[in-house]
């Protein structure tokens, strides 16, 4: 499980920029505070080395599916949500595990923590009072 902002990070495929070449499929962790993005740590090395020779190549696009075998389910089996789910769903498991973690941080007296947890706890509940009105 990777983290950011205090918790977890999503899992999800997205496409990513190597130079001139474009990696569609590419299995990503991405959170949902600060919008960071990196290439899922299981397939990391699969995709730089894909990424250097398509950009020696040439190529303009390339699947990464086509090159490794792994399917999603080995590779997202440790992520708390993945992006298929609801979203409501995500943002609330997201809330949860904040708030778990939060009790945590105060039992600590770590008080940086408990700021990184308030700030992604403002974040995902903004975020669900507008999915909220959406329906």
């Amino acid at each position: 499980m990777s983290y950011c902002c205090g918790a977890s990070m999503v899992g999800t495929k997205g496409t990513l920029k190597h130079y001139r070449t474009q990696v569609h499929n590419v299995p990503l962790l991405f959170c949902p505070v600060c919008h960071r993005v990196e290439v899922h740590y299981r397939v990391e090395n699969e995709y730089e080395i894909l990424a250097e020779y398509a950009h020696g190549d040439g190529a303009g696009e390339i699947d990464f599916q086509d090159y490794v075998v792994e399917d999603d389910e080995t590779i997202f089996e440790n992520v708390v949500n993945c992006e298929k789910e609801d979203p409501k769903d995500i943002v609330q498991s997201q809330i949860d595990m904040a708030l778990d973690l939060l009790t945590i941080a105060k039992q600590m007296q770590d008080e940086k923590w408990e700021g990184e947890l308030k700030k992604r706890l403002a974040v995902m509940s903004q975020r669900r009072l507008r999915l909220q009105h959406k329906a």
